[in-house]
This record gives structure tokens, sequence and C-alpha cells, in this order.
């Protein structure tokens, strides 16, 4: 069906006949435990600023791993490891499908793009003394034309993980003498910073320094399985995310002093956490604890103090004496550093997929401590919370309420950009293009953020979906699907299709949320139930059972799914 024809049917009450009826016959039902007030459906709209926005990362979507200079990032040599490895070599080949890629977007009615930079595809040994990579400077200067060219703003990530390898190797990366605030990695960040403004700044007015550093710190640096791959689990992640912090804090004092002025442009960094929830009130300080220790790690510093939680810093010290010690594992920021990185963050970058339970287990002194024992919880899932394909993602909508409204009180209610959210698929053969699951999870997600923004005063300014492709998904390959549009990974050509999820994400979009009387609105009330895993009569106290509706529904299931999907793509 041509775009035309695809856009008058979703732009009039055909949208409801025709989409609703494809998607309750292949729909499964994906949330449990629903509660009547506080999974209701809020009606109602965005503020008319709202950003809507879908994210990628070099490593992820780019490929030309080795093109013209680019030099080689961690993941690269993570990724060459083994020869039966997915890698990133050829990934989504977005370095030459770039033009293909905002069309999506333009097709769906996005405003707002969110990608990285790789650091190693702009500086081949991380140094710019060693030389620029003209190719790659001119590869994101005509992506960022292409943006503009149709509308769409960039919001750009200058580290998506993706660390220059000489770094690493020179100097031990983000390891390098943590203790000081003049080490070489905070310098050469400032000096990749200062580059991306200098050549970029001018079109690009969103700037996110680090994505998720407590996956590089702790996955990277610590227990070692991403890349760089270093096992120092006792004190590598607290050393890495010192001088991560440390980092940020420069690029952020590069841009207020020298480009601030002239581009009028943001600085912010993304922090990803899972929303911890008490298993029963006596785990109320340990959930507390759990998310001091996880997003408060980082956050604390640049968006309150300049310094470690108080929870976190007593704990350390406790176990620093529990295990014969005389410094703790966590260094200790100067009172100069303090000053410099507190307060340096425009925004506040959030990227959330899920939450998890937490039991306190406090205070047994652990033989080969680590930072999963360093917080004295255990974390675990209710038996009614579905998963997606990847093992850790739970879905529970709710989280993302309640970790907004946590961030608003613990520092000082900023404009809080949610620069990543979604649900992962198998990859599996056929393919799942009617991506139900992934509609439901988009719903009832941003519902929850709407409900943060409109009823609890949180200033979201911002969400972002992730992802806008199927891409390569770190240590699990091409085996995970976050994508709105299908990826075909064994066409040489990297074909992409539109999943249903695009689809609704494109009305979503339109719509700015879910307003009072529309077309969009009505089908999100008739799913929302089952969407829940439940019906209305379960939920005002009828007979009968979601079980039941969802038995009516399987009859159906034999109509083959590309047929009903024909209506929509």
């Amino acid at each position: 069906m041509s775009a035309t024809a695809s856009d008058s049917i979703m732009e009039t009450g055909t949208f409801v006949n025709c989409f609703l009826l494809v998607i309750s016959l292949v729909i499964i039902p994906v949330n449990g435990g629903y509660d009547k007030e506080r999974d209701a459906l809020l009606k109602g709209t965005f503020p008319q600023d709202f950003i809507w926005s879908s994210a990628t990362a070099a490593y992820q979507i780019e490929g030309a791993w080795n093109v013209s200079d680019k030099g080689p990032s961690v993941w690269d040599t993570l990724a060459h490891q083994d020869n039966n490895r997915d890698t990133g070599d050829v990934a989504c080949d977005s370095y030459h499908k770039y033009p293909a890629d905002i069309q999506l977007m333009k097709q769906m009615g996005l405003k707002y793009y969110r990608f990285s930079i790789s650091w190693p595809r702009i500086f081949p040994t991380g140094e710019q003394q060693d030389g620029v990579n003209q190719d790659g400077v001119r590869y994101y200067n005509a992506l960022i034309n292409e943006l503009i060219a149709n509308d769409i703003q960039p919001m750009v990530t200058l580290f998506h993980w993706d660390l220059p390898q000489v770094l690493q190797d020179r100097y031990g990366g983000f390891l390098n003498n943590h203790t000081t605030n003049t080490t070489v990695i905070h310098d050469l960040f400032g000096d990749y910073a200062r580059f991306c403004y200098q050549n970029f700044g001018d079109r690009v007015k969103y700037w996110i320094t680090f994505n998720e550093p407590w996956i590089t710190s702790w996955l990277g640096y610590g227990v070692g399985n991403f890349a760089p791959q270093h096992n120092e689990p006792a004190e590598g992640q607290y050393k890495a995310a010192h001088n991560i912090i440390l980092s940020h804090a420069k690029a952020y004092h590069i841009y207020d002093d020298e480009f601030r002025a002239a581009q009028n442009g943001q600085v912010g960094i993304t922090l990803n956490c899972d929303w911890g929830t008490p298993k029963t009130p006596a785990d109320a300080d340990a959930a507390i604890r759990y998310v001091q220790f996880f997003l408060g790690w980082f956050a604390h510093p640049i968006y309150k103090n300049g310094d470690y939680p108080e929870v976190m810093k007593t704990t350390m010290a406790r176990k620093a004496q529990e295990e014969g010690r005389t410094t703790s594992r966590l260094p200790e920021f100067t009172p100069e550093q303090k000053l410099s990185i507190s307060g340096t963050g425009d925004f506040f970058g959030l990227n959330h997929y899920t939450t998890v339970e937490v039991t306190d287990a406090c205070c047994t002194p652990i033989e080969n401590p680590n930072y999963d024992t360093d917080k004295d919880v255990g974390t675990g899932h209710a038996p009614d919370w579905p998963r997606a394909a990847s093992s850790w993602l739970y879905v529970v909508p709710w989280g993302i309420r309640n970790l907004l409204g946590f961030i608003k009180e613990e520092y000082g209610d900023p404009e809080i950009y949610v620069t990543e959210n979604g649900r992962s698929d198998h990859d599996q053969d056929p393919a799942i293009m009617m991506d139900m699951e992934r509609i439901c999870y988009y719903m009832m997600y941003t519902n929850e953020v709407m409900k943060a923004s409109n009823m609890d005063n949180v200033k979201v300014k911002a969400y972002t979906a992730w992802s806008l492709l199927d891409n390569f998904e770190w240590l699990s390959g091409y085996s995970e699907r976050f994508g709105l549009h299908y990826v075909d990974f064994n066409d040489p050509t990297r074909t992409r299709y539109p999943k249903a999820s695009s689809v609704f994400f494109k009305q979503l979009v339109r719509n700015n949320g879910y307003p009072e009387g529309s077309e969009f609105t009505k089908y999100v009330e008739n799913m929302w139930y089952f969407c829940h895993n439940t019906t209305e009569a379960e939920v005002n106290g009828y007979t009968g059972g979601a079980s039941q509706i969802s038995s009516l529904f399987s009859l159906f299931l034999a109509i083959p799914m590309m047929i009903a999907y024909s209506l929509i793509a």
C-alpha cells in the first residue's frame, strides 16, 4: 500500500475499524497485576512543545567499521575476538543508508533524532594530535545537514561506549589516573568534545556527553563482560565512573565557556536506571539504597552537590572497615572537583526500560566484594511481570512514573529528557512484524510518562523510542530486536521494513498523546485491558476473565500475519 493510502486510513475512522480489528486478531496480553487506580488510562496530551524522538548509536547501526581511516573501537576489538560472534562491521549500514533512515523518521512525523558520534571515526587514535579523519567529519556533517533539510533536529551523544582502542591500550581508558583533575583521559575527551562543538555545534543544539556511564563503568571496567573487558569488580567500576564524571564536567565547561554564547545549545548526560520497588515495607530503605547506588552514583554529583550520595559513601566506608582497608574503594573528589562537577547538566537524560523488586541484604561481610554486593540488596521480579526477549527486561509500566517522580524530588525538579525506552523481541522466522507486545509497551509506558507530566508536574520534555531500527544489540548480537523498523541482516542491502509499532508510534506522535474523543484514543481504550492482561469485567468486579476473552481471539490466529499487516503497511 502506498504511503498516501496508508495515511488516509490512519487519518480517518477507518484507522480504528481496520487497525483495531487486525490487532485484536493477533494480540497477546502482555502485562499482569492490574491496579484499577494506578494503571487506568489517562486521556489527554503532552505539552505542545513536547519532543518525540527515536534513537540509535554509532556502533549499533553505522557499519563501515574500518572505512576511510576510521580507527578501531573497543567494541570492534571485542566483536572480532571470536569468528562465530556477531559484529558491528556492517550492522544496519547506516553509514551509507542514512538518507533512507531519515525518510523513515519523516514518514513517522518525528522532529528529533538522537544518534551518537563515533570517537574513533573522528580521531582514529582518540587523540587529535595524531590526526583527524576528514571522512568522518564529512559523514556527520552530511547526516546533520540531511536531518535539518527534513525538518528533524539532531540530538547528539558524544560517547556511546565505542572508546578508541588506542586510548585503552595507551592509557587504560577511563581507568587512567583517577585521582587528579588533569588526567589525560579528561583532556582527551575535552579535545574531542571541543572538536565536535566547533564542527557541528552551529546546527546541533542538544548534546549528551555520555550514554549510560553505569554500563561502561560496571560492565566494562568492573565485571568486564562488555568492552573493554577489564575485570576488576571490587574497584574498577568506581575508578572508571570517577573519571567519566570528571570528563563529563570537562566537556560541559568547555561548551559553557567557549561555545554557549554563540551556539545557544544545551549539554546534559544520559543516565540509565531500573526503578527499584521494595518487595515488602521493610525493604523500603533498601530500595532507595539500590536507586542511589544505580542512578545517584552519577546523578548526585552532577545534579546535586558535586559528590556521591551520602548512603553510598557511608556504606562503602563501613565496608572498608569490614575488609580491613585504610581507605574506601569509592574514590573521593577534591573540593575543587566538587565545585567543577556540581550543576553540569542543562537537562537530565534518562534511559529506562524495566523495574526490579528489592529486598534488604544488609549487612553480612563479603569475601570477594564487588559493586553488586556493595549495595547490600537482593533483586528479583514479581511473578506477574511479563518478560521481553531480553532476560533483564520485565514490563512494569508504572516504574517509569515512579522514577520520574524520584528525579523531580531528589534533584531539584530538572527538565528530564527520556532518551531511551523500548522493548525487545526475539529474532525469529517468520519475523515479528505485527509486534503487538511492543505496541502495548509503548502505549503503557508513554501513558505513565504523561501521568508524570500532567498529574505529578514532572518537567518531562522528551520521549525517545529505542530504537528506530533493529540493530546490533551488543553481546546479544542480532538475536534481539528493539526496532520500530525491521532490518533484514541477511540481505546485503539491509532492507528496512516498517513494523506495526511504527504505525502506532506515528499516530502517538501525531496526536501528541491520548486526546479525549480522538479515533486514536478510542483504539487505545479498546486495547487497554488486553495490553494489561485483564478485562473491563474483571477490573470492575464482574464475571469473566482475561483468559476467557483471549481464548476467543485465539480462534483467529490462523489468519496469515502478513495479510493482516497489509491493511496498515
